[in-house]
């Protein structure tokens, strides 16, 4: 009886074995130059450095990716549409008609709230009055500017 599990054991040890022989050949072969730059921590397009003051990191970015995912995973509900779709007639075009006519009306909800526009200004006016400050300094502050430019 656990000759019968032969073939799945075995086909397990070279699934692991493929694995770390790719493993121990990329190390091996790949090309090693290490820099600082390259060694530093880097996050979706932003330094992981905290900003000064406590100010407020933007989640634009992760919303984008949230509904990203969840686009993706309703398109995922296409697929066993598509190889079924002969089998289900019309009430299956019917039915995949009205979910994708859903999704269509929240991605454009989406749209016009703003939940895709993450690469705009990162200040808003009150921002902006709040970094305004009450005097005119001598010299241009670099942080103030780099918040600024966004």
């Amino acid at each position: 009886m656990l000759i019968d599990y032969l073939p799945i054991v075995v086909m397990g040890a070279l699934a692991i074995l493929f694995a770390v022989g790719s493993l121990a050949a990329s190390s091996v072969l790949r090309p090693s130059k290490p820099t600082a730059v390259k060694l530093s921590a880097y996050e979706c397009g932003n330094d992981p450095v905290r900003l000064p003051r406590g100010e407020r990191f933007s989640v634009k970015f992760y919303v984008v990716a949230m509904l990203f995912i969840i686009f993706d995973i309703e398109t995922i509900f296409l697929f066993p549409w598509a190889v079924t779709f002969r089998q289900l007639g019309l009430f299956g075009l019917a039915e995949m008609a009205v979910f994708i006519a859903l999704v269509f009306v929240a991605y454009v909800y989406i749209w016009r709230k703003g939940g895709l526009d993450w690469a705009g200004s990162a200040i808003t006016p009150v921002d902006e009055a709040i970094l305004e400050p009450t005097s005119v300094p001598s010299e241009p502050d670099p942080e103030r500017e780099a918040i600024r430019a966004g």
